[in-house]
C-alpha cells in the first residue's frame, strides 16, 4: 500500500509513501486516504490529523496513467477531498517537498499547513488543458487577490513555501528536516485541548464559506469534466505521455 497510517498520541497520520513515483496518488491511494479521514473523525482517542509525504516529496498530484484510465463515475479524489472537508478535527499539511496539483489544493482545505524550505508548489491546471479544482477558483482568488492568483492558477507559476506563507496559503516554512516534527508537535497540542470546543470553533470557522465552496466544486466538476474531453486536454495528455512540448497553435 502506498498509504501508510498510524495513530500515536492523539494523532493520526496519513503519510503519501510512493517515493519511486513522485507520491503520484492514484485511485486506490485517495480511497485509502478518505477512510483513514473518516476513521480518523470517529475514532475519540484521535485529536487531529497529520497528512505528509516522503522526504523532497508531498505529492506529484494525480498518477495521469492511472487517472486516463479511470472508468466513468465520481473521481476517486471527490472521496479523499469530501473526507477532508468534512473533517471535524484539526488537520494538518507538512509539506516536505514539492505539491503539485491536488497536493496544492488539499492544502487549502487543511487547518494548519507547515512547508519545507525545499517546498515548491504549482497548480498547472491550465498547461494540460484542464481548470481548478475543489473550489481553488475560489480560494485562491480570496486568500490572495486575482492577480496574483493568476499566476498561480492561469500561468500556473511555481512558487516556493515562503510564498505559500505571504499569500496565507501556509503557517510557517522550517528547515525540511524539521517540517515533519513540527507539525506534529502542533497537532499534539490538540490532547490538551477541549476537543468539543476545538470541533465546533472548526465548524464555525467554516460556515460561512461552506455553502460556496461546495457550489464552486460543483461548477468547475462540471467544466473540468468537459475540459478533460477537449481537443485541448487530449493534446496536452499526449505530449505527457510522449515527453514532448504541446502544441496549442492549432486551437
Amino acid at each position: 500500500m502506498s498509504i501508510k497510517t498510524a495513530t500515536l498520541n492523539g494523532v493520526a497520520t496519513i503519510e503519501i509513501a510512493r517515493p519511486e513515483k513522485k507520491n503520484a496518488i492514484t485511485g486506490a491511494m485517495y480511497h485509502a486516504m478518505g477512510a483513514a479521514l473518516d476513521a480518523a473523525k470517529a475514532d475519540n482517542a484521535v485529536r487531529a490529523v497529520l497528512i505528509t509525504g516522503q522526504p523532497g516529496i508531498f505529492t506529484s498530484g494525480n498518477d495521469i496513467d492511472d487517472f486516463m484510465k479511470r472508468p466513468p463515475g465520481e473521481p476517486p479524489a471527490y472521496v479523499f477531498m469530501r473526507a477532508l472537508m468534512g473533517c471535524d478535527k484539526p488537520v494538518i499539511a507538512a509539506v516536505t517537498g514539492a505539491a503539485i496539483g491536488i497536493g496544492t489544493t488539499l492544502l487549502l482545505h487543511c487547518d494548519f499547513v507547515y512547508v519545507s524550505d525545499e517546498a515548491r508548489l504549482a497548480m498547472p491546471f491550465v498547461s494540460l488543458g484542464l481548470v481548478p479544482e475543489f473550489a481553488s477558483s475560489l480560494i485562491v482568488p480570496q486568500l490572495m487577490g486575482n492577480v496574483r492568483a493568476a499566476e498561480k492558477l492561469l500561468l500556473g507559476d511555481p512558487f516556493t513555501g515562503a510564498d505559500a506563507v505571504e499569500c496565507g496559503i501556509a503557517n510557517a516554512v522550517l528547515p525540511a528536516n524539521e517540517v515533519v516534527n513540527h507539525a506534529r508537535r502542533v497537532a499534539e497540542r490538540f490532547n490538551a485541548l477541549p476537543p468539543g470546543a476545538v470541533r465546533d470553533s472548526k465548524t464555525l470557522m467554516r460556515r460561512a464559506r461552506a455553502a460556496l465552496a461546495a457550489e464552486t466544486i460543483a461548477v468547475e466538476g462540471e467544466v473540468f469534466g468537459a475540459r478533460l474531453r477537449s481537443p485541448e486536454a487530449q493534446e496536452a495528455f499526449s505530449a505527457f505521455f510522449q515527453k514532448r512540448k504541446p502544441d496549442f497553435s492549432k486551437f
